[in-house]
């Protein structure tokens, strides 16, 4: 859990003293502990989600149709099919080999505007959600599609799998006869010109082209790899219609597919989706705001990390929702990819969804000479209420290179983030509700971005997330029709799944993180609710190479004496722990922040104990303090066996800013 590159420190670590002997245990999931952890991780995994686990954002409903947008993006959306495919959505229920639609038809007439209200009014197959609203919840109302223009359906000129079968090196695949060299884009728009004229045409910005058939992005595994033994066992029905061919082509990942799915058209930025497809919240991303990817490919050798998984929907975030990626096949498209994660505090920037005056912003540098800066966090799906913010940005200022992460192998090592072209950190709090709903945890993200994207990863990349559990998830991914477990490679973007930080000892997670190279230490230092539920972490950054100027102190009192703990919740008592220091009168290289958030210095906090048969503890080994304000510090004491019949308790509070500085409290337990 540590290289020459970064240090963990494990907020598993569980810190008890018993009989005098410090013993400690690594915890990779929470499991009852004394004292009971502070923010325990308890991440969901995709496939394990349904419906059920949506949770709105208290007192907000950015799907309520009476708040106008400040900007309505105007979307047209128009229908094709083709002579043998017709549209999914108009064939009976269960009735195609890949077992869609999974509701009773709809006339060909109506499916373009299905599909309009399908994604843009709230309904019952939508279980309440829309694009319109994921936009809206992201911009705070600036952003919303608050109409969708249809037209159509059009019959195109060629069948589907002209379309779908010119790219990945699958023209091999084509029937005797035909050429599959088409362009979907060029002949629908001809259309659809034809039909409504170029006026009409050239007036919407965004254009959203609704296929009839699939997006091979959500089949090519699951009805193929996952489906079929091998590329000989595919029949018929899923076979080319030439007979004299395979019944397998090759498709983007991997060597093959069934013909079927591979003869799928791939969705790209252009803003084309297949009847599967939940995607489109992405592909706007790509089309209105200009951001790129940052996905990598899972499938191939040498394996590489993917840069921000479920927690961007610029990356595979955008596959979240009930069930998972394995579930984006499914006609109409209510499960994977559905409900697509927020957008990370890099790209709300870039998209200019979010002012910046709502993010504390430090240089590095400059650090080392104003000492550690400190904030409190919202979650990022809400407004940040009076003294809390919508995340903190570190940016490597100084001479060249800014990032001096030493260099590593990305072809040997999967979770190597590439060349060190880095040009900040970001740090944010996710909250599993609105459409984080399907985020797998709530926690704090701690991640290095770049100002402009970049192959530096090995695919293109702005951003990397940095992982607090680094090692293999160890989960499976699928299960082969021969019985065999395939699991989950280093480049599956689920290895995410618990990246985030936690606050406090024996969390399963991690609490702080140092970056050597770049003289940075990140501190999760608390965790916080509000009467309706919505979280806010406070946390901290310093530099690894100085403190400030201002002076360090501390106090620590406690009880003489105090009863034992009640139970692994309740602690026996407290210390009031006092920053004697001085705060700075004003800092100097921060643009981005006021000088109240150099105010506080963090302490460590440790607990040890004379007495046989007892243990003594904290929930959390760290606390920040403003200079000249107190905080209480809970102490669990209890007696687990033995016949002592008190424990001498000592906790030590030492000043991460200057370790010198550090205050002890004695205190006799008696049970």
């Amino acid at each position: 859990m540590a290289s020459s590159r970064t240090t963990l420190a494990l907020s598993g670590l569980t810190a008890i003293v018993s009989a005098g002997v410090l013993t400690v245990s690594l915890a990779q999931t929470p499991t009852a502990a004394f004292p009971a952890p502070l923010d325990p991780q308890v991440w969901q995994d995709q496939e394990d989600m349904t419906w059920a686990g949506y949770k709105p954002i208290p007192g907000t409903n950015w799907g309520d149709r009476a708040k106008a947008p400040g900007r309505a993006l105007k979307v047209a959306l128009m229908a094709i099919d083709f002579e043998d495919q017709p549209f999914v959505i108009t064939r009976p229920k269960h009735s195609d080999p890949f077992g869609n639609p999974q509701v009773d038809p709809v006339p060909r007439g109506e499916v373009a505007r299905f599909y309009a209200d399908f994604w843009g009014k709230p309904g019952p197959l939508n279980h309440g959600h829309t694009i319109h609203e994921y936009w809206m919840e992201q911009s705070r109302g600036k952003i919303g599609i608050p109409q969708i223009d249809v037209f159509g359906p059009y019959r195109m000129p060629r069948r589907l799998f002209e379309y779908g079968l010119n790219e990945h090196s699958q023209q091999s695949g084509c029937p005797d006869g035909f050429t599959c060299d088409g362009r979907m884009e060029r002949d629908a728009d001809a259309l659809w010109q034809a039909d409504a004229g170029a006026d009409v045409v050239n007036s919407y910005p965004i254009k959203l082209r609704i296929y009839a058939g699939y997006d091979e992005t959500s089949v090519w595994q699951e009805f193929g790899e996952m489906k079929f033994a091998g590329r000989e066992d595919i029949p018929e029905i899923w076979g080319n219609p030439d007979r004299t061919k395979p019944r397998w082509v090759p498709t983007r990942y991997v060597p093959w597919t069934s013909w079927l799915a591979g003869a799928q058209q791939w969705g790209l930025s252009s803003v084309r989706q297949g009847e599967s497809s939940g995607t489109i919240t992405h592909e706007l991303g790509h089309l209105v705001f200009r951001v790129g990817d940052n996905n990598n490919n899972p499938y191939v050798t040498p394996y590489r990390r993917v840069g921000t998984g479920p927690w961007d929907m610029m990356d595979r975030g955008s596959f979240n929702g009930p069930g998972g990626p394995h579930r984006r096949w499914v006609v109409p498209a209510a499960e994977g990819a559905s409900m697509p994660a927020g957008l990370m505090l890099r790209n709300r920037l870039a998209m200019e969804l979010l002012p910046i005056d709502q993010v504390v912003q430090v240089n590095r540098n400059a650090l080392a000479a104003s000492g550690p800066v400190v904030a409190t966090l919202a979650a990022r799906a809400v407004e940040p209420g009076p003294g809390a913010w919508a995340g903190l940005i570190v940016r490597l200022d100084g001479e060249a290179p800014q990032d001096r992460t030493p260099s590593c192998d990305r072809t040997a090592d999967p979770v190597c983030a590439g060349d060190p072209v880095f040009n900040n950190y970001s740090v944010e709090v996710v909250q599993r509700i609105g459409y984080d709903s399907f985020t797998p945890d709530s926690g704090v993200l701690i991640a290095k971005n770049k100002d402009r994207q970049t192959n530096s990863c090995g695919y293109g990349c702005h951003a990397w997330a940095i992982d607090a559990h680094p090692e293999d998830i160890n989960r499976v991914d699928f299960v082969k029709p021969n019985g065999e477990w395939v699991m989950r490679t280093m480049a599956d973007y689920r290895q995410l799944n618990d990246a985030l930080f936690h606050a406090g000892l024996r969390s399963g997670s991690q609490y702080e993180w140092k970056d050597e190279a770049n003289r940075l230490h990140f501190y999760v230092i608390d965790r916080r609710a509000d009467p309706r539920g919505v979280l806010s972490y406070v946390v901290g950054v310093r530099s690894l190479d100085g403190a400030g100027p201002q002076t360090r102190g501390v106090r620590a009192e406690a009880p003489a004496s105090a009863p034992a703990s009640a139970n692994a919740s309740a602690p026996g008592y407290s210390v009031t722990v006092t920053n004697t220091g001085a705060a700075p009168d004003r800092v100097a290289g921060h643009p981005g922040a006021a000088v109240a958030a150099f105010a506080s210095d963090i302490y460590r906090v440790s607990v040890s104990l004379e007495g046989s048969g007892w243990e003594a503890g904290v929930q959390n080994a760290l606390v920040a303090i403003q200079a000249g304000a107190s905080a209480r510090v809970p102490v669990f004491v209890r007696r687990a066996s033995g016949r002592a019949a008190s424990a001498r308790v000592t906790v030590t509070v030492v000043s991460e800013s200057d370790p010198a500085k550090r205050a002890l409290s004695v205190t006799e337990v008696r049970q």
